[in-house]
């Protein structure tokens, strides 16, 4: 598969789960709008290692996308950077957890906000362009909780369910278009932040790591192994190909059985 010529924006992509996507989309050839929050010297090693890793173009930008303004900053400035945007990644997210009676009401609002609001910003922003080059890809990484809830998340399930809606809806008027959209449903990723949230588990109860990784899957899945960033970014790659150029609508589990309880 190759994305030579493609402009790939995705956001969150300064670690975890986005880093991931744009590796094997800068492997497979696209040029990479990066996005994200971060230490601004550790984001420009990324960018640069990117670049020389795999020969393409690949820029970034900071702007805040839980906004329309950051947003359409952003795809005006991978337009001019990298060209008209052929695959958008909304993968920008945050987490929060409370009982909804004492859920704050500003981290209900930052969480729809980066992890829904976001990616309707997004779509609206690329989706002309796309529709006059007759392609496009779009990828939501909505969450197994874009299917299935969990107790004390009221904001990620909403947000994450609304991604699945949203994903469906656009999906239905770009059928005509050759613009494909779809929702990407992972399970227990294994990033930079779940490893910190393993440490502080092991911290607490005093057991090794391994042994809160065996409790955190048996929570909720039946497979007892962490979904990779890599394996998503194989997903994504896979999205884009011609191979997959009816596979459009569909909310794609990676969840290790997680949703087929």
């Amino acid at each position: 598969m190759t994305l030579e010529g493609k402009v790939a924006l995705v956001t969150g992509s300064t670690s975890g789960i986005g880093l991931g996507i744009a590796r094997s989309l800068a492997r497979a050839g696209a040029s990479i709008m990066m996005n994200g929050f971060g230490d601004a010297d550790e984001i420009e090693s990324l960018r640069s290692q990117l670049a020389e890793e795999f020969g393409v173009s690949v820029a970034f930008d900071g702007a805040d996308v839980s906004r329309g303004e950051g947003v359409n900053r952003l795809v005006a400035a991978t337009n001019d950077v990298l060209g008209d945007v052929d695959v958008l990644v909304n993968n920008a997210g945050i987490q929060f957890v409370a009982p909804i009676e004492e859920f704050p009401d500003d981290r209900w609002e930052a969480i729809i906000g980066l992890n829904l609001s976001a990616a309707f910003y997004s779509m609206k922003a690329v989706i002309p362009a796309m529709k006059t080059k007759g392609w496009g890809r779009i990828i939501n990484v909505a969450s197994a909780h874009g299917l299935v809830a969990s107790p004390d998340k009221v904001a990620y399930v909403a947000a994450k369910h609304g991604i699945v809606g949203a994903t469906k809806v656009a999906a239905l008027e770009l059928a005509h278009h050759g613009v494909t959209v779809n929702a990407i449903c992972p399970g227990w990723v294994l990033t930079p932040l779940v490893e910190r949230q393993l440490l502080d588990r092991a911290q607490q109860s005093g057991t090794e790591i391994v042994i809160e990784m065996e409790r955190l899957l048996a929570e909720k899945q039946p497979m007892p192994k962490f979904t990779t960033p890599e394996s998503i970014g194989a997903m994504v790659v896979f999205l884009c190909s011609n191979e997959a150029e009816t596979i459009t609508g569909a909310a794609l589990s990676i969840d290790g059985g997680w949703t087929a309880q």
